[in-house]
């Protein structure tokens, strides 16, 4: 009866040795990157980098993406995930405004909330940017003007009016380029068809037939330049009319080789979703953002702590000389 006594108090000790012993692991954080539309080859290409960042930042990222680009769409998600109770949120939001509300509840409910091109958001803690927005609006007016020879008309394409990077690039480039080629200009007003191939290709139909002196359009959404590049091609309009975008270059492949689109001027998403990634797990580390910030594989950032700003500066130029070698 001792011996059976004496044993169970030894089991029951080393039982209790081993669960000290066991070590306890913190639960993995989680971030959820959204982006603006499913299906999109920018997006997709965008939610590669999110998910790398996870597995070189040790933390759960994933994306999520709305079947459409109507901002109520991203506002039900961001509802979801506040309910889930995520520990950070990355988004490209469709609409600043719209998103506003739910962006501070997300905060107030102790959910980092980062964006990527929408600067200024007052309830994010950052907004993450891969280039320098000046510079880039800068380079596609220095290419437009090789092109064009320093005159003649243009139009942009946005995403939508309410999208707020695009828009900025917009604005940026108007007055870049009124500042050092006065002799170029708008033809009409900025065109919110840049996330349709569709509506891009049809819109730049029109415009080549309304506006004889269009020479360029410029598109800020990834689905702009290959609608146009298809009006361009349709057309056998290659040498009237110049096509410069944001893009995947696999996409683009085929226009950018026949020369109907004439350059992509862009970046990679995979280094978007990345460094938002990996800037949310800083910040869920309790690491402060600080000049001198650097993200591996991406390199250092400028870091503007009044306006909230962490922008790395990596412009990709797409042409028929380098796209066989680009993803």
């Amino acid at each position: 009866m001792k011996k059976r006594l004496l044993c169970g108090v030894v089991s029951s000790l080393l039982l209790g040795m081993s669960l000290i012993a066991t070590p306890v692991y913190a639960e993995q954080k989680t971030v959820v990157n959204i982006a603006k539309v499913d299906g999109m080859p920018w997006f997709n290409r965008m939610g590669e980098g999110v998910v790398q960042a996870g597995k070189d930042f040790n933390v759960n990222a994933t994306q999520m993406e709305p079947a459409s680009t109507d901002a109520p769409q991203q506002v039900k998600i961001i509802e979801d995930l506040i309910a889930s109770k995520v520990n950070a949120i990355t988004i490209v939001p469709n609409d600043a405004n719209v998103l506003e509300p739910v962006f501070k509840k997300a905060r107030d409910g102790g959910i980092v909330v980062l964006t990527n091109e929408s600067l200024g958001q007052p309830s994010a803690n950052w907004d993450v940017e891969i280039i320098d927005n000046q510079k880039f609006a800068a380079e596609y007016v220095e290419q437009m003007a090789k092109r064009m020879r320093e005159k003649g008309g243009y139009v942009i394409y946005v995403g939508s009016l309410t999208v707020p990077q695009h828009n900025l690039w917009a604005d940026l480039l108007v007055k870049y380029q009124k500042e050092h080629y006065p002799d170029m200009f708008e033809v009409t007003k900025r065109m919110s068809v840049a996330e349709s191939v569709d509506d891009s290709r049809r819109t730049t139909l029109d415009l080549m037939c309304a506006y004889l002196d269009m020479k360029a359009v410029v598109s800020f959404g990834s689905n702009g330049p290959i609608g146009a590049g298809r009006a361009v091609q349709e057309k056998r309009a290659k040498n009237k009319v110049a096509v410069y975008g944001m893009m995947i270059p696999s996409q683009a492949a085929s226009l950018i080789k026949s020369g109907d689109i004439t350059a992509g001027i862009t970046y990679d998403p995979a280094s978007a979703g990345y460094a938002l990634a990996a800037v949310a797990s800083t910040l869920l580390n309790g690491e402060a953002i600080a000049e001198g910030f650097s993200v591996e594989n991406l390199g250092k950032a400028d870091v503007d702590n009044e306006k909230r700003i962490i922008s790395f500066h990596k412009v990709l130029l797409v042409t028929k000389e380098n796209i066989d070698t680009l993803y």
